[in-house]
């Protein structure tokens, strides 16, 4: 199996408008590639969930919630060091000037801002990403689906993201 990984998540920032995603298509493999290298990185560096989390993660559908590891981080990493892909996330509103990328989700690893409360409804949001991207056809065709998902609802109304909102609603109280 393809490691799991470019899910977004729990990402703030104004919607801006919809750009065209046509030619970051053709560079999403390389996004792609980047996401393995950190979620390599993420599997040895982050800690694994406990027994309430692994619950969770098995609650809201994840297959294997045994793989997750959280990484709290000073900054959700990025490619800014290549240009078309900094484009990319600066058009679409992943990244730039007041955005603020709080946890995402590189396949089986979930890299938190520190400072950013994970509590259990963004908690569980970002299981339903992990949950996604196990259930996708293939890494390539989620990340394309999501992508253009985001350009065109934007990230509050992005099939993904409104599925993964529905958990927070449902962990609310919990």
């Amino acid at each position: 199996m393809i490691p799991l990984l470019f899910a977004l998540s729990i990402t703030t920032y104004a919607n801006a408008a919809q750009p065209d995603v046509t030619e970051f298509l053709q560079v999403l493999p390389q996004y792609v590639e980047w996401a393995k290298h950190i979620d390599e990185e993420g599997q040895k560096a982050g800690k694994p969930l406990n027994k309430a989390e692994l619950q969770i993660a098995k609650d809201v559908g994840v297959i294997h919630p045994e793989k997750i590891r959280i990484v709290y981080v000073d900054s959700v990493p990025y490619p800014y060091e290549n240009p078309i892909l900094k484009e990319m996330g600066e058009r679409i509103g992943f990244i730039g000037e007041g955005i603020t990328n709080n946890a995402q989700v590189f396949g089986y690893s979930i890299y938190v801002r520190k400072g950013f409360t994970l509590d259990t409804p963004k908690l569980a949001h970002e299981f339903v990403h992990v949950k996604q991207i196990e259930q996708a056809a293939s890494l390539l065709e989620y990340s394309k689906k999501h992508l253009v998902d985001m350009a065109t609802y934007g990230y509050a109304d992005a099939p993904y993201e409104k599925e993964a909102f529905k958990a927070n609603e449902k962990y609310k109280n919990k």
